[in-house]
């Protein structure tokens, strides 16, 4: 946890944002896999963590900003419990610790709730993500389940991304924790991969090193000789010379707070010219956007930037043609780069993303476009101090997307289709940092991670013949 007066503070900012009514945030359960004891992984919901900082199931907590009123609701361990789980401390003894001296059993927030509604005052919460609060929803509000997700508290929702979008120091800390985690992820992929192995070996040695961090992975592990496949979580291919291997991953820390890095390194000890070019041509848009990233900048501007700069890279490999501005216009290159240039990332790794990424990542003055790859950024409006997003461009060459275009004719002023069908077997190539925005500029995150040709090389040429 931070301080107790970071959890005051923020709970302070927020009753100020809502202004009246009472603020309900539920924390997550465990959640079953396949039986009931057998549960996945705990993790819990990243706005109750924000402003409450308990990292345990079943806990749900009110702000009544009229009544000037905080109660975290939850039961203690039983010693049932305790033989299966051991000591914990008490969930009075961690509301002290995050500045809440009012504590109650679970149960008792459905009276808590049933006395506000009798008052009519306002209960504000967020739209949610799991089935059993929605149901929770449903027994307190006594709102059609159906209904629970569209009457959710904009209000509160804006508050919460408001706050949660500027990143403290403290949070940057953590921040670089999960990003240095991260670089030792990548770094055990880089010396460890080579011809003969499978992904899967690769993917359990990259997990290992996240959970030795402290902490667990962020998101499931990207680890492919087929990069072209965007989330591509399936580890059964083997390893071959003249192959790609694109490792998207990260490390979340023991508070949560997420790494998402992605580097691509040739399964041999050097790049072919044929990957060099296309490696070269990714690597200069996403050092030329991370150079231009500042307060006011309008991110949906950048991704446009990247798509220039391959548009121009792959102009020169005749691949594609004409007019650069006229083909990013009409969306010729998002046959090799249908994705957006990143997002944001906190304490999960699309930051607040279960409030709707149009509301994180736009705004009245920029809006979502509906053009295909345009429509996936996931921010596109202007940037400002604090803010940490990814950068993440890429080139891929998807038989199945190429296919499709090429049957409908599809931009045939800029793509050269005879060309494109020598790369078809190319896979693909994506380079991404976790970037902070400053006061005038950027910071990347964390130690350096190789990522130019020369440097990625020199890692490849330490590995053991």
């Amino acid at each position: 946890m931070f301080s107790a007066n970071t959890y005051v503070a923020r709970r302070k900012k927020l009753k100020e944002e809502v202004g009246s009514g009472v603020i309900l945030l539920l924390g997550n359960e465990d959640s079953s896999m396949n039986y009931k004891d057998n549960i996945y992984p705990f993790r819990q919901d990243s706005s109750f963590l924000y402003f409450f900082g308990f990292n345990q199931p079943k806990l749900a907590a009110i702000i009544d900003i009229d009544e000037g009123e905080e109660i975290v609701f939850g039961d203690e361990l039983t010693i049932d419990d305790i033989v299966w789980t051991g000591p914990q401390a008490s969930i009075t003894d961690q509301a002290s610790q995050v500045g809440i001296a009012n504590t109650s059993p679970y149960q008792k927030l459905f009276s808590y709730i049933n006395k506000v509604r009798g008052q009519h005052r306002n209960v504000h919460y967020l739209p949610p993500y799991r089935p059993e609060n929605q149901m929770k929803l449903k027994s307190l509000l006594e709102i059609p389940s159906d209904n629970i997700p569209e009457h959710y508290s904009k209000t509160l929702a804006n508050a919460v991304i408001k706050q949660r979008s500027i990143k403290t120091e403290d949070e940057l800390d953590e921040m670089e924790k999960a990003v240095n985690t991260t670089m030792k992820m990548h770094m055990t992929a880089m010396y460890m991969g080579k011809a003969g192995m499978r992904e899967s070996d690769l993917a359990g040695m990259v997990q290992g090193v996240a959970v030795g961090g402290g902490g667990m992975l962020s998101y499931p592990v990207i680890l492919t000789i087929n990069g072209h496949t965007l989330h591509n979580h399936h580890y059964h291919n083997e390893l071959k010379s003249g192959q790609l291997v694109l490792g998207d991953f990260g490390a979340e820390t023991s508070m949560c707070y997420a790494g998402d890095i992605t580097r691509t390194f040739p399964v041999d000890k050097k790049f072919t010219n044929r990957q060099k070019e296309i490696y070269s041509i990714v690597l200069k848009a996403e050092m030329d956007c991370i150079e231009a990233l500042k307060p006011g900048v309008a991110y949906r501007d950048l991704h446009l930037k990247a798509a220039g700069i391959i548009t121009d890279g792959l102009k020169e490999l005749g691949i594609m043609k004409g007019d650069t501005e006229e083909a990013v216009a009409a969306g010729a290159h998002a046959l090799f780069f249908p994705h957006g240039l990143g997002h944001m990332i906190g304490l999960d790794v699309h930051d607040m993303e279960d409030l709707g990424e149009d509301l994180v990542g736009y705004n009245d003055k920029i809006k979502r476009s509906s053009q295909f790859g345009l429509k996936y950024l996931r921010l596109g409006k202007e940037l400002e101090k604090g803010n940490v997003l990814t950068v993440e461009p890429g080139i891929y060459f998807i038989p199945e997307l190429i296919d499709r275009w090429r049957s409908e004719n599809k931009f045939t002023a800029f793509l050269n289709y005879e060309k494109i069908e020598t790369y078809k077997g190319f896979s693909g190539v994506r380079i991404e940092d976790d970037v902070a925005i400053t006061e005038d500029g950027y910071q990347i995150l964390g130690n350096p991670i190789p990522k130019t040709i020369e440097e990625v090389e020199a890692v490849r040429e330490g590995l053991e013949s």
